[in-house]
Order: structure tokens, then C-alpha cells, then sequence
């Protein structure tokens, strides 16, 4: 297996666009149709083969129980539910709701066929839900390794195999009438050996909640167990401290210096140097005031090295001012997060250093996003 392949999953995870959750559906519909081992999996070169008719199968069981719900689950930002084809999924959920729900869609997909009754219903939600994959997810998965579109999926449409035959809608009809897609060789064998970890059927936090579920006599459900492994002691942007603190230091200046334009500014956020949604960290040293429309920009971007370097001056004045106002309690949050231990008489160099390091580490090896300011 290639590292460089593993590599840009990692990218492609937390880099590529997160505007809906197509992306997520389609990683984890190729990693259950690989594990799956299915039988119309094909190998070719340096490319595998894949029937797009799994694929939309995958994506009719993922987005049915999330439009059923009576709970609302977001699937897109900013709208609600506004999914291109989840107009298509209402008469599908009605039917299905009043006789069985969703276990009786897959049954009949798996062996009879759905009936006459919501078939036109049917074909459109399938056609909705293939065109949507072709044109969205598969378009665009691995931009942020690549300037080129379909750069790891790519679409072939084949004549329809279901000719002559008995046009059941069923399964198998979905693998005969809505052609193929492709991926790497290498990613399918990223995809083969550690897809249920990725997908997380197989990842510490499912088999730990399963062993809770079997031990309470399945009184407790995965997903409540789940919810409760996952609580976090911080949870909030909590930046109560920093922004009285900024406040003292302003004293009777109107303005302080954004830490990443460098313009001074008199309104300002506590802007998290490395993301609180990566970092779940509201130390000081970790909280510096910037400008409300460049902070906007970065949001949970990762400041690049080059930027740190240019702003680095910056930083460690801001660091030195904290350890002023709140030597022990910066010190102590600095050295068991970022630092190790710490030479109190000469560290702002290794702390700087080290930060360099932690973004290093969060861009090139778990992924995410980096950013660079772009001044005006």
C-alpha cells in the first residue's frame, strides 16, 4: 500500500469541501461495498470497477432514516435538508413507514422488487440520488490534492444490460441500469484493509460502545453510548479569560494589533491559534485577538508556517504580556500542551518552534486545511 494514498484520504476527509455531507456518503458507501466484498467488484489495471447501481443503493439506506426522523439532522449548511434529491424521498418514506419502513424497502430491493404502487415515486428518487453523486461528490472529491476534476472517481455510463430482461426494480436492476464508476487501484486497497476503521465500524470508540451495549443486556443503545464516550471536558469556545484580559491591556489604547493582518483594530475576536474544532484548547497562549473579518477567513483553518513566521514577533509580544498578567497559569497550560517542560528563563523561542510544529504535524500528516492571509 502507497502512504501517499493514505495520505490523501486524510486530505480528502478533512480538506475537501464540507458544504453537505454528500462527500462522507460516498467514502462510506465505497468502504461498505468493498468490505462487503461484493461480487461485481472488478479490477482493471490500474483501476477498479464498480457498479454506480451499490452505490445508489448505499445512499437510499444512509438518507432514509435521516429524512424519516423526527429529529431534524442537518445534512447541508445553512438550509434545511435542502438536499437535491430529498424532495424525492417524502412519498418513498410515506409508503414504506405504513408497512414496514425501511427494512421492508431493502428487503424487497433485495429479493422481489419494489411494487407497482411506489415505482414511478422510486425511479425518480434513483435517478435524483445517481445524478447527484455523478455531478457533486464524485466531480469534486480530491480537489484539495488536485486541480483536476474526477480525479479519483470517474463515471462510465454502459448500455443498459436490463434489455430483454424482466425490468423488476430490484438490486440487480440498479447494477445493470446505472453504469459504473472507478477508483484507483491504490485507494481500494487503502479502502480494503482499513475502510471499517475509516468508516468506523471497526474503530475503538464502535467496539468499546458495543461491549456496553452487550454488558447492559442491550438496555443502553450504540448511539447513546456513543454520545456519552465522546463528552469532552471542554466543550465550548470558552474565552472568557483571554477577552478580560485583552480588555486590561488595552487599558486606555483604543486599539490592539490583529494578530494576523497586523492592522490595529478596535473591536476584535479571541481568535483560537490552532482551531478549537481541532484543538479543544482554551489555553491562553492558544487565544489572541484579531480582526472579526480576517478571523471569519481562517475559521477552522490551520495558520500555515509561513504565516506563523511572518507573524511570529506578534505571538510571542502577545505570549509575553500573558505571562505577565498570569505567570502560572500560562506557564502550567503551555508546558503540559504544547511545550513539555519548560525553561521559564528562555522560552519563547521553543515555544514558538513547538507550535510550528503541532501546525506541521495537523497539515501534512492528519490533514487539514491550511491558511495563508491574504492582505488587501
Amino acid at each position: 500500500m502507497d502512504s501517499q494514498t493514505f495520505s490523501n484520504i486524510s486530505k480528502i476527509i478533512e480538506r475537501d469541501s464540507k458544504f453537505t455531507t454528500y462527500k462522507f456518503a460516498l467514502l462510506r458507501g465505497t468502504i461498505d461495498i468493498i468490505q462487503e466484498n461484493s461480487p461485481f467488484i472488478k479490477e482493471r489495471g490500474d483501476v477498479v470497477e464498480i457498479p454506480l447501481g451499490l452505490m445508489v443503493e448505499k445512499w437510499i439506506i444512509y438518507y432514509y432514516p435521516i429524512f424519516a426522523s423526527q429529529i431534524f439532522l442537518p445534512q447541508i449548511n445553512g438550509e434545511k435538508n435542502n438536499l437535491a434529491f430529498g424532495r424525492y424521498f417524502g412519498n418513498v418514506i410515506n409508503h414504506y413507514n405504513q408497512l414496514g419502513g425501511i427494512s421492508l424497502l431493502y428487503n424487497e430491493l433485495r429479493s422481489k422488487g419494489i411494487s407497482n404502487e411506489i415505482s414511478y415515486d422510486f425511479l425518480q428518487l434513483v435517478k435524483s440520488i445517481k445524478d447527484t453523486i455523478v455531478k457533486q461528490p464524485m466531480y469534486f472529491i480530491g480537489r484539495s490534492i488536485s486541480s483536476e476534476f474526477n480525479s479519483i472517481y470517474k463515471y462510465i455510463p454502459i448500455g443498459n444490460k436490463s434489455k430483454g430482461k424482466s425490468h423488476i426494480v430490484n438490486t440487480q436492476w440498479l447494477i445493470d441500469s446505472c453504469g459504473i464508476f472507478t477508483i484507483p487501484y491504490s485507494y481500494y486497497e487503502a479502502f480494503k484493509v482499513l475502510g471499517s476503521f475509516l468508516a468506523g465500524t471497526d474503530s475503538i470508540l464502535f467496539k468499546w460502545a458495543e461491549f456496553s451495549v452487550n454488558a447492559s443486556r442491550e438496555y443502553l443503545s450504540t448511539e447513546k453510548v456513543i454520545t456519552e464516550i465522546l463528552k469532552e471536558p471542554v466543550t465550548k469556545r470558552d474565552a472568557k479569560d483571554a477577552i478580560l484580559f485583552y480588555k486590561t491591556i488595552v487599558g486606555d489604547r483604543k486599539y490592539v494589533e490583529c494578530v494576523w493582518s497586523g492592522i490595529n483594530i478596535a473591536k476584535y475576536d479571541v481568535d483560537h491559534l490552532l482551531p478549537f474544532s481541532v484543538w479543544k484548547n482554551n489555553d491562553l497562549w492558544n487565544l489572541m485577538p484579531a480582526d472579526p473579518k480576517v478571523n471569519n477567513t481562517k475559521r477552522d483553518k490551520i495558520p500555515s508556517l509561513v504565516l506563523l513566521e511572518k507573524r511570529k514577533d506578534v505571538i510571542i509580544n502577545y505570549w509575553e504580556l500573558i505571562q505577565q498578567v498570569y505567570p502560572e497559569k500560562f506557564f502550567n497550560e503551555m508546558s503540559i500542551s504544547l511545550t513539555g517542560y519548560l525553561n521559564k528563563s528562555n522560552w519563547q523561542n521553543l515555544a514558538f518552534e513547538r507550535l510550528k510544529s503541532t501546525t506541521s504535524n495537523l497539515i501534512n500528516v492528519r490533514g487539514y486545511e491550511e491558511w495563508n492571509h491574504k492582505s488587501k
